[in-house]
């Protein structure tokens, strides 16, 4: 036979063992005896093989790749995320497919599927979008449908449903820090951006009104934004913006920078007249002058936490795990407040 149509089945024959056994040589299982080693191994250097991922995973029921799972790989988050995922994963021998799916709930469907017929052993969903915003639970029924097939772990969003593994921020908390200590140095008219309705934004603004409520300071819904991910976009919607506001505190870090924008365009000192808090403390927040203030969520321990649970269960076949992991956020001050 020639060498560029050999495969997995040949080789098989050829030692005269089964394929699971061949895949077991080609991925130094010690479940094989020395004896028929050395005999596969023969084989395969005679004809010159070279095993694929794919038949390498025939014998053993795993393929060693992880299917990883963004909205867009354009956010800084996200960018950030995959690339902690897929350096923790390599750690233990796993490969990655990335798969971009927008928002809309179709595209999450379809990405999930493509990922699932790859034969992963296991799926990674990233970002608060994949849990939807808790008002309609079968827009997560395609995620439970998943976990049926592998185990599926969710970075930054809580979707419920057996073999289904969450790692989340405490987003209530950290927002609600930063209010009050905006608060405590005196400012009540607090504006609070975001460009989203999902699980995450969704307790951020929660934690921004509770600490409203806790200060008596009345929740007021013209100082709850909704703008569009983009500095520009954000300071332009700022600059026509009508109504007063003595601090901002936005639902990631270039929604805030966009805010820095504002004051710079309307000559304001900050933090004098205006202070700023971002979210995710990325590159973004120490690229401005000044500096912003943002909270830090940790994305480094998020992302490997989420792995070392992910490999429990695929190696270890722990089904006990806790299914949902919380985070702390640290509030990182720099230029953009007075604290």
């Amino acid at each position: 036979m020639k060498k560029d149509v050999i495969n997995i089945y040949d080789i098989a024959e050829m030692a005269k063992v089964s394929i699971a056994t061949v895949s077991r040589v080609v991925n130094g299982s010690d479940k094989v005896s020395e004896k028929t080693r050395k005999k596969v191994m023969a084989v395969i250097e005679e004809v010159g093989y070279t095993p694929n991922v794919f038949a390498q995973g025939l014998g053993l029921n795993t393929m060693h790749t992880v299917g990883i799972l963004v909205p867009t790989i354009s956010d800084i988050y996200m960018s950030n995320a995959v690339y902690y995922l897929q350096e923790k994963l390599r750690t233990y021998g796993y490969d990655c497919i990335l798969g971009c799916s927008g928002f809309e709930l179709e595209g999450k469907q379809r990405h999930v599927n493509m990922l699932l017929s790859k034969h992963v052993d296991a799926l990674i969903l990233v970002g608060s979008t994949y849990a939807g915003n808790g008002e309609h639970v079968q827009d997560t029924d395609y995620i439970r449908e998943a976990a049926q097939n592998v185990p599926v772990c969710v970075v930054n969003g809580n979707v419920l449903g057996e073999n289904i593994y969450c790692t989340v921020n405490d987003d209530v908390k950290a927002v609600y820090d930063a209010t009050s200590k905006l608060i405590e140095y005196g400012h009540e008219r607090i504006l609070y951006l975001t460009d989203s309705q999902s699980y995450s934004a969704i307790k951020k603004r929660k934690g921004y009104e509770q600490a409203l409520e806790d200060r008596d300071i009345p929740v007021r819904p013209e100082l709850e934004m909704h703008v569009v991910n983009h500095m520009h976009a954000v300071r332009d919607q700022l600059l026509e913006c009508k109504v007063a506001f003595d601090a901002v505190v936005a639902s990631n870090d270039e929604i805030a920078v966009g805010a820095l924008k504002y004051a710079f365009k309307k000559e304001l000192l900050v933090p004098e007249q205006l202070s700023i808090v971002g979210y995710n403390n990325s590159s973004v927040a120490i690229a401005c002058e000044p500096e912003l203030t943002s909270i830090d969520n940790h994305v480094v321990d998020m992302c490997y936490r989420t792995v070392e649970r992910l490999i429990s269960v695929i190696e270890n076949k722990e089904t006990d795990l806790e299914h949902k992991v919380v985070i702390a956020c640290d509030l990182i001050s720099r230029g953009t407040t007075e604290f």
